[in-house]
């Protein structure tokens, strides 16, 4: 199977299956001297980790993280840093009804096509536990970036129709909910709705926001690599995002070249942008400005609810999905649209040390001092 890797010169390889003895990941090409302990990786898996309220999953997963390789004496060795998170709570059992039978909105019947098998216990490779790799490698990344000055915040804008205006948001109370939404009144309103669907049997999907700070001119490539592109696979490689913007996005389209364009001035002596349409992102690069990426997320998949569906022979069938799955995905799917967005920074910011000629030699003369 290949696509496991994501990255040029900050690469993360994800590994193993949701019902597995382990998942993880390998981060190659991350700078030595970086301070790193287990504890700066397991507050972004704390986010991510099942069972912390009624509106995820039951599994009781500690989503405990090792590191095998690449750090000495608390500080990244230059060498590949690899990462592993054991799987505890597995019950292969629940998904004893599912061996010949499709799951509606999963990817079960494409990959059986492709392979030939596939992986019952859960989804296997394409579970969404695959993700618990990424958000250990997205930390790695995320430091990275602190020590370069740039700061990734990421919270959840909307769970079905409960939106959060811009002028509405709070960002201290982000952490004060479970939803991670950066409105308190919001969150209990998100609540109630939730709560309706799960008695219906049902789910939510929802829109994840993040942005960035501190970002230099210029991150990114003029043609295939732009920023947004990159951001763009990035985020839409997560199983359950469907689309991607940044900045206006699709409200881009109803507007007007007068109002979309962002004009310049000087601020504090230096260049910047009277508005941000764009996103923080002009022609594929950064452009100084704040960095604005919106996730739009599906409802879970799994779904109690009584759905018809096929088997692997051909046969029509019903299917209710049992076992312990999220009604809404998207507030734990909040640090992994984080650790995407990190990691693509991260690459990037390497990739962007060889832009020009004057840079390099400043580095070499520097280094050889």
């Amino acid at each position: 199977m290949s696509g496991s890797t994501f990255g040029k010169l900050f690469r993360v390889t994800t590994w193993g299956e949701s019902h597995g003895p382990a998942i993880g990941a390998v981060v190659d090409g991350c700078p030595s001297g970086l301070p790193l302990r287990e504890k700066d990786i397991q507050c972004f898996l704390d986010r991510r980790k099942p069972g912390q309220s009624k509106y995820t999953t039951m599994r009781n997963e500690s989503d405990k993280v090792e590191i095998l390789s690449g750090v000495f004496e608390g500080k990244t060795t230059g060498t590949p840093i690899s990462l592993v998170i054991h799987n505890y709570d597995q019950r292969p059992k629940d998904y004893g009804n599912m061996v010949q039978t499709y799951r509606p909105g999963h990817a079960d019947y494409p990959f059986t096509e492709k392979y030939g098998f596939r992986d019952y216990r859960g989804g296997g490779r394409s579970s969404g536990r695959e993700t618990a790799g990424r958000v250990a490698a997205g930390a790695v990344a995320s430091l990275f970036l602190k020590e370069m000055g740039i700061t990734v915040t990421t919270y959840t804008k909307s769970i079905g129709p409960i939106a959060i205006s811009e002028e509405d948001y709070h960002f201290a109370e982000i952490t004060e909910n479970s939803l991670y939404m950066p409105n308190n009144d919001a969150a209990k309103k998100a609540e109630v709705y939730l709560s309706s669907l799960l008695k219906n049997l049902d789910s939510s999907g929802g829109t994840i926001e993040c942005f960035a700070t501190g970002l230099p001119v210029g991150l990114g490539e003029p043609v295939f690599d732009k920023l947004d592109a990159n951001l763009a696979k990035a985020l839409m490689s997560v199983g359950a995002v469907k689309a991607v913007e940044i900045g206006d996005g699709v409200g881009a389209a109803s507007s007007a070249g007068s109002l979309n364009n962002d004009e310049f001035c000087i601020r504090n002596g230096q260049i910047a942008k009277k508005t941000n349409h764009s996103g923080g992102t002009l022609g594929g690069l950064s452009d100084g400005s704040t960095l604005l990426v919106r996730a739009t997320v599906k409802p879970t998949s799994s779904i109690a609810r009584t759905q018809s569906t096929v088997t692997s022979e051909g046969r029509e069938t019903e299917l209710s999905i049992k076992g312990r799955h999220d009604p809404v995905i998207v507030p734990r799917a909040v640090v992994v649209v984080e650790s995407m967005t990190a990691l693509t920074l991260a690459d990037l910011l390497l990739e962007n040390m060889g832009s020009r000629l004057n840079k390099i030699k400043t580095f070499y003369s520097e280094g050889m001092k």
